[in-house]
């Protein structure tokens, strides 16, 4: 959805019902409750977005995601939510900036069309220290669905949807333990390993939305994971 000169805008009209938990979690999570890393003090780091798409499938309730190509030199092969830094095209970083640049990113690396998605909420910035990101979630309803696939093989695998209910069932949750030691919430879904930052804001979002069930977390399983 967006005003008439075409820029975003957020609106909770006309949603279904099922999304009322995640509008009340967004407008009611702090930052910390999120991530122990936020946005330095300073203002540094590099601004940037990503789309939490919610559809409805086969399935009920689904979240969009992408795999990025094995061949980039960061991130490579790893699950994510459409997204990328800020562009000056994007305007204020304060302001809709992240909107349009979760949009913009999502169409060029998904072949998403932004007319069927309504914006509906955006999640306190988050930073990621290995990368020096500042991160705004936008959260958006998948109104009216459209074709999306993978646009640049150079950049991006797979696109490819998820539901809910198997990101919910305790039997496809895990403890992701990276080499360096350091662990965090991961979902075994479409035969990939979703972890790092996408699976912190998912785990986040099921919990605060009242949608998480109990899951072993001593169930812990290497980056290098496989189906």
């Amino acid at each position: 959805m967006s005003t008439s000169d075409g820029s975003p805008l957020l609106s909770t009209a006309g949603l279904p019902a099922w999304l009322d938990p995640v509008v009340h979690a967004a407008r009611t999570v702090e930052p910390l409750q999120l991530s122990r890393f936020l946005p330095p003090e300073s203002g540094a780091g590099r601004q940037s977005a990503v789309l939490v798409l919610f559809g409805e499938g086969e399935k009920g309730p689904e979240l969009l995601l992408m795999e990025r190509a094995g061949s980039l030199r960061s991130h490579a092969g790893q699950p994510s939510f459409p997204g990328g830094a800020l562009d000056p095209v994007d305007g204020d970083p304060q302001g809709e900036g992240p909107l349009r640049a979760a949009l913009r990113e999502a169409e060029e690396e998904t072949g998403l069309a932004p007319r069927g998605v309504q914006l509906f909420a955006v999640l306190p910035r988050l930073f990621i220290p290995v990368s020096d990101f500042v991160v705004t979630p936008v959260l958006g309803w998948w109104r009216t669905p459209t074709p999306v696939g993978v646009v640049d093989p150079n950049e991006t695998a797979r696109v490819f949807t998820v539901p809910v209910s198997d990101l919910t069932d305790p039997a496809n949750r895990a403890t992701a333990v990276h080499p360096r030691g350091h662990d965090g919430p991961a979902f075994l879904v479409e035969s990939a390993l979703v972890w790092g930052f996408t699976a912190g804001v998912i785990d986040r979002i099921l919990h605060f939305a009242g949608w998480e069930r109990p899951w072993d977390r001593g169930r812990r399983v290497p980056l290098d994971w496989h189906a």
